[in-house]
């Protein structure tokens, strides 16, 4: 009925989420969907750190601003308030961002010619050359964390992950 460790066995935080929460009257209480949030949320967070402190520190970058590196390495030039919506983070947090990467040379701004109050964003030639030297790291650091997953099992999971995100909009 629950998400278990290697042994079979609940993870310590899901027995305390379920101990807190089966003393609140609540009628339908499901705790599968508790755990399955629960423990996205905190795969979600752990992979976060895991890179920042591990590969992207080495770069002087947090997730947001690799975010956002990513997204202009893959679509070359993206609307600021696209990149805020893929990155989950307001536009205010994607202009902050912008100018500790452009101070660093890795990406410039430029305004759209029919519509001036549209800022686009494209990496220069070092922020190509960061995302190319940097990417091959953080795909080992993704290949690590999911290394106890066959492939078959990361497989599933992607598609479960894949249904959520589509069923959600995120």
């Amino acid at each position: 009925m629950h998400l278990f460790n290697e042994k079979g066995e609940l993870l310590p935080e899901e027995i305390d989420t379920i101990n807190r929460l089966t003393n609140i009257p609540i009628d339908s209480l499901n705790l599968d969907a508790i755990s399955v949030v629960t423990n996205i949320y905190r795969v979600a967070q752990g992979l976060r750190n895991k890179m920042e402190q591990e590969i992207l520190a080495q770069y002087g970058l947090s997730w947001t601003a690799f975010s956002m590196l990513y997204d202009l390495w893959i679509w070359e030039s993206v609307e600021t308030k696209k990149l805020a919506e893929s990155a989950g983070v307001s536009k205010a947090t994607i202009s902050n961002i912008t100018k500790t990467l452009e101070k660093k040379e890795l990406c410039f701004r430029k305004t759209d010619i029919r519509d001036r109050r549209i800022t686009y964003l494209s990496l220069t030639n070092k922020g190509k050359q960061v995302m190319e030297d940097l990417y091959p790291q953080f795909h080992t650091g993704e290949v690590q964390i999911v290394s106890a997953l066959s492939a078959n099992e990361q497989k599933n999971l992607s598609r479960a992950l894949r249904k959520v995100i589509m069923d959600n909009n995120f």
